[in-house]
């Protein structure tokens, strides 16, 4: 399905002009020479599609400041999606605690393995789920050039009102599966093969390799044309998915469900990150049929899986009732953005902390975690709200800090991080990746070369709605942003690479290439080294990497089994979280033809050691 135009960065690498917009915001920083030739831009590669309605097991599954680490105490300062304050805004990611889980010591296909873990992280990468709901957003290949006085380089290319119920218990061990379905009739066998599965691909795993801990079904019972998944949280032992009406949380440990929670309401949104202490507000349907809207907003602990505070609130006017909403979490502040406004509450007790601001931009989109920093649009005469800023936004009050102006036609694409704030703009077909200082200055922006880039972005499949926050593929610490390149037609004469880029002047520091015939995407940062997720191919199953500041071959951390890489290709576009040497793998969409499918389709894989 082609992605909307809303969220996702354009299909073009970075490399066409933006010229940052003159005014008081600091000059830019001083362009680099160009390269003496400019190669034609390619084709950019379409993105995936919506998964097919079948039976197969094919599961058609991230949101301010995070709960506590999932396997261990609470940070000193108010995390990121599962730890310290992080670089990368992305949802659901949490950074390993120390001494549960060691490094492994078999040597692997990545090079030698890495030292066994110790210490918290200390890193301010964030990011690190793998996204599902997205769009394969590729660049072609870049067309570098600089207007004069540009500073900036890019790349052209061509029912509301219901009591939510809860349940508690634990559910039977993880079902059976018999192994993924190859043809499109064959039905999925139940809950109870997928324990025996897990097991049959355990017994043939090679040294070196992980255990599939379990496998985890859908579970919920889904309209014919299924749905997105929201998720994973983590919080405490407990791992936390969201889809259709049912929220549930299961154990890390074995995948038994713990809780389910009955929403009031058609799921419609959620953030990408949860509270410190495990509060979320999902957005949920009010009304049915074509009087369906998402207007409601239900609190729920994702430690008990009981339900808080439900409000709705009031949606105006067509650019009001058309956008689909941009949730965020920033301390005790949950944001509702639109195009033209954003509605704040308190999480605790759903107070009302502020609405439409003062003048004529609005914020239509916050980023999750420590900092409030929004994407505002001004009302033009032409009544597209196509001039925008980026700001910092003070979550409890509104109040306005710092605004940065983006140039006339450029639009607030996603956030990549927020610590160091890296901002992807989009103008049509081009791109732009820009750097700003803490106050909100211009600082730099990205020179990508003749590379052909892939970011990873969540759009729900169906509405096209995602938060600001929500790209994978990119992550960032205090001075490199990592970017990940398309595996090329030849995997031998066009391998895919990590890209790092030095924060304060845009350019290029170091290239590593992945495995061969395989695709690294950057997760986050992390005791100083960068975490990767290495995607499966036809016949060697995924690999949680890492790389050292100063790049080079890739080392080990978690090679799932090889012998059931059809199994974990089967989840479909998962999210990918790394928790203290474990990974797991959520499906990020369920859909399914006869009835029951859905529920019996896999929509989780835990591995670890």
């Amino acid at each position: 399905m082609t992605q909307p135009p809303g969220q996702q960065p354009p299909q073009g690498g970075f490399g066409a002009p933006y010229e940052p917009q003159p005014g008081s915001y600091g000059p830019p920083a001083q362009p680099p020479t160009p390269p003496q030739s400019q190669p034609q831009p390619q084709p950019p590669a379409p993105p995936r599609s919506q998964p097919p309605a079948q039976p197969s097991g094919q599961v058609a599954g991230p949101y301010g400041t995070q709960p506590p680490s999932p396997f261990g105490p609470p940070p000193a300062q108010p995390p990121g999606p599962y730890g310290p304050p992080q670089a990368q805004p992305g949802p659901y990611n949490a950074p390993a605690q120390p001494g549960l889980y060691d490094a492994p010591t078999q040597p692997g296909p990545y090079g030698a393995p890495s030292s066994p873990r110790s210490g918290g992280p200390t890193g301010s990468g964030g990011g690190g789920f793998f996204r599902g709901r997205r769009g394969a957003v590729v660049g072609a290949v870049l067309a570098v050039a600089l207007l004069a006085g540009g500073g900036v380089w890019l790349a052209t290319s061509g029912s509301g009102g219901k009591k939510p119920t809860a349940k508690t218990g634990a559910d039977p061990a993880p079902g059976p599966s018999t192994g993924e379905k190859s043809k499109g009739k064959e039905k999925d066998p139940g809950p109870g093969a997928l324990r025996a599965e897990a097991d049959g691909i355990n017994a043939k795993r090679k040294d070196g390799e992980a255990k599939v801990q379990w496998l985890q079904e859908g579970g919920v019972d889904l309209p014919r044309n299924g749905e997105s998944v929201y998720g994973p949280w983590f919080v405490g032992g407990t791992v936390v998915k969201a889809m259709f009406h049912t929220v549930s949380g299961y154990s890390v440990a074995d995948g038994k469900q713990k809780w389910s929670l009955r929403l009031p309401g058609r799921l419609c949104g959620a953030p990408s990150q949860a509270t410190t202490d495990g509060k979320i507000v999902f957005g949920v349907q009010t009304g049915n049929g074509s009087e369906a809207e998402c207007n409601g907003l239900q609190m729920a602990d994702l430690t008990t899986g009981r339900a808080g505070w439900y409000k709705t609130f009031e949606r105006q006017g067509t650019w009001d009732l058309l956008s689909d909403i941009a949730m965020a979490i920033n301390g005790d502040t949950v944001t509702v953005g639109r195009k033209t406004r954003t509605d704040a509450f308190r999480v605790s007790d759903g107070k009302v902390l502020f609405g439409k601001l003062p003048g004529n931009c609005q914020p239509f989109g916050f980023a999750s975690g420590p900092l409030g920093i929004a994407a505002a649009s001004c009302q033009t005469a032409a009544d597209d709200h196509k001039e925008q800023l980026v700001e910092r936004i003070d979550p409890a009050s509104g109040k306005v800090l710092w605004k940065y102006e983006v140039k006339k036609g450029w639009e607030v694409s996603q956030f990549y991080s927020v610590s160091p704030l890296v901002v992807s703009l989009k103008k049509g077909q081009d791109w732009a990746i820009v750097m700003l200082n803490a106050d909100g200055t211009y600082r730099s922006q990205l020179v990508g070369g003749t590379e052909n880039y892939r970011v990873e972005c969540d759009t729900d499949l169906i509405t096209g709605g995602g938060n600001l926050d929500n790209c994978l593929g990119v992550a960032t610490d205090d001075r490199t942003v990592y970017l990940a390149t398309k595996l090329g037609e030849s995997d031998t004469t066009t391998p895919n690479k990590v890209v790092a880029f030095d924060v304060s002047t845009g350019r290029v520091k170091w290239k590593a290439d992945a495995p061969a015939g395989q695709t690294m995407m950057p997760m986050r940062v992390e005791d100083g080294r960068l975490l990767v997720f290495v995607e499966s191919s036809t016949d060697r199953a995924g690999a949680i990497a890492s790389l050292p500041p100063t790049g080079g071959t890739p080392r080990l951390l978690l090679r799932h089994p090889d012998a059931g890489v059809r199994t974990e290709r089967s989840l479909f576009q998962p999210r990918v979280a790394y928790v203290n040497g474990r990974s797991l793998l959520m499906s990020t969409s369920i859909s399914g033809v006869e009835d029951g499918d859905e529920e019996r389709a896999k929509s989780m894989e835990m591995f670890g050691n």
